[in-house]
C-alpha cells in the first residue's frame, strides 16, 4: 500500500448482501490498498474517505446497489455502474474471487472500457418501486383468483358467471353450499383478493398523483392501448428519455432488438436479446394485445403475419412493439404525439 499517492485515484466495489471488497488503485493500475469491509453507510464513507478527494468508484448494478452509490455521492465520489453482461464479455478467468472482480473493475473503468448502466436519480427509483410492487401485487390476486377456480374444479361444480370477481360472481359464491374445507378455503382466498384489489388501486391513486404534471406520461396515453397504468410502467422504467439518441437505442436498451453476430463475411441475427427492462417489454407487448384496427402497431403485426403466416405471431408482436416504443420516444421526448396512430391521421 502506497499512501503518499496524492493523485485521483480509480475504487472498484464488489458488493454483496453482507459484505463487499474495496480495491483502490492509482490511474495507472498500481494497486494502492484491498480490503473487506461489513455492509453499512458508515463502514463505506470511512474507507472511500481513503482514497481522496473526488475518487472514480465502479460498482455493479447488482441486487441492494441503491444504498452505496448514495453514500457515494454524497461522499462526493464520481460513480459509475457497470452493466453486469456487459462485464462479464470482458472477465473470461480461471480463477474469480471478490478481489479479482473489484479490480477488473477498477481497470475497466480507468481505461474507459466500462460497459456503464445508467444510475437512476431518486424520484425514478421509487415510482419504480410503486409501479413494480403493484405488478407483484396484481400477480398474487391473480393467483388467489386462480386457486378460487381450482377449488371449484375440484369440486365439479361449473362457474356460470362471466366473472367470478364481480358483483354478481360474489354473490352467486356467497350462495354456494361448500363443505369444509373448500369453504374455508375459498373464503380466505377471497378475503386475501378484496385486501390486494384495495392495495392496488390505492398505489394506482398515488402513482396518478406523482404523475399529475409529467407531460410525457400525459402524452403516451394519448396511443392505442396504453392508459394510466402502463403508461406509469413505460415513464418508470424508461426514465429520462433524453438519454437516448433515438428510438432505436431505445429499442434496443428495451432488448426488443434482435442478436447480431458478424464476422469476415458471415453475419447473422437471431432472436431478440431480452437484454433490457423486462417491465417495459411486458408494458409495450400488453399494448399490442389491445391495438385497434389501423394503428401503425397493428398494421405492422397484420403485415407481418399476412406474408409469413400465423406461426410468425410472436414476431409480428415484438415488431409491432418496436413501433409502438418508437411513438413512444417521441411522445415522452416532445411531450404531444406528433406521428400519426393511424395512416388518415393528421400529424
Amino acid at each position: 500500500m502506497d499512501a503518499s499517492y496524492d493523485g485521483r485515484q480509480v475504487v472498484g466495489m464488489d458488493l454483496h448482501r453482507r459484505r463487499s471488497v474495496i480495491v483502490r488503485m492509482t490511474e495507472d493500475g498500481r494497486k494502492l490498498e484491498t480490503l473487506r469491509i461489513t455492509n453499512s453507510p458508515a463502514a463505506l464513507r470511512r474507507e472511500i474517505a481513503k482514497a481522496g478527494a473526488h475518487p472514480r468508484v465502479v460498482l455493479e448494478a447488482t441486487y441492494g446497489w441503491y444504498w452505496a452509490v448514495d453514500v457515494l455521492e454524497a461522499a462526493g465520489a464520481e460513480v459509475h455502474l457497470a452493466h453486469p453482461l456487459g462485464v462479464k464479455a470482458y472477465t473470461y478467468r480461471r480463477v474469480k474471487n471478490d478481489e479479482k472482480d473489484a479490480a477488473d473493475l477498477a481497470d475497466l473503468l480507468r481505461m474507459g472500457r466500462l460497459p456503464e448502466a445508467w444510475i437512476a436519480p431518486p424520484e425514478i427509483r421509487e415510482l419504480r418501486e410503486l409501479t413494480r410492487y403493484r405488478h407483484k401485487l396484481v400477480r398474487l390476486r391473480t393467483s388467489c383468483r386462480d386457486q378460487v377456480h381450482a377449488v371449484l374444479a375440484k369440486l365439479g361444480i361449473a362457474v356460470t358467471c362471466s366473472d367470478l370477481f364481480g358483483v354478481h360472481g360474489q354473490a352467486w359464491l356467497d350462495g354456494l353450499g361448500l363443505p369444509q374445507p373448500y369453504a374455508g378455503k375459498i373464503a380466505s382466498l377471497r378475503q386475501l383478493n378484496g385486501e390486494l384489489t384495495a392495495e392496488i388501486v390505492l398505489l394506482e391513486q398515488v402513482l396518478g398523483d406523482l404523475l399529475a404534471g409529467h407531460e410525457g406520461y400525459r402524452a403516451i396515453q394519448a396511443l392505442p392501448g396504453i392508459g394510466p397504468v402502463l403508461a406509469a410502467v413505460i415513464v418508470a422504467e424508461i426514465g429520462d428519455i433524453r438519454r437516448f439518441p433515438g428510438p432505436g437505442q431505445l429499442c434496443s436498451w428495451a432488448g426488443l432488438t434482435p442478436r447480431h453476430r458478424e464476422s469476415d463475411t458471415k453475419v447473422s441475427r437471431g432472436h431478440v436479446t431480452k437484454q433490457g427492462s423486462r417491465m417495459l417489454r411486458w408494458a409495450v407487448c400488453e399494448a399490442i394485445q389491445r391495438q385497434p384496427a389501423g394503428t401503425r402497431p397493428r398494421q405492422v403485426k397484420d403485415a407481418i403475419i399476412a406474408r409469413r403466416g400465423t406461426q410468425a405471431r410472436n414476431t409480428a408482436k415484438v415488431a409491432a412493439a418496436r413501433e409502438l416504443l418508437t411513438l413512444v420516444f417521441y411522445g415522452m421526448r416532445d411531450g404531444h404525439i406528433r406521428r400519426a396512430a393511424t395512416p388518415g391521421q393528421a400529424a
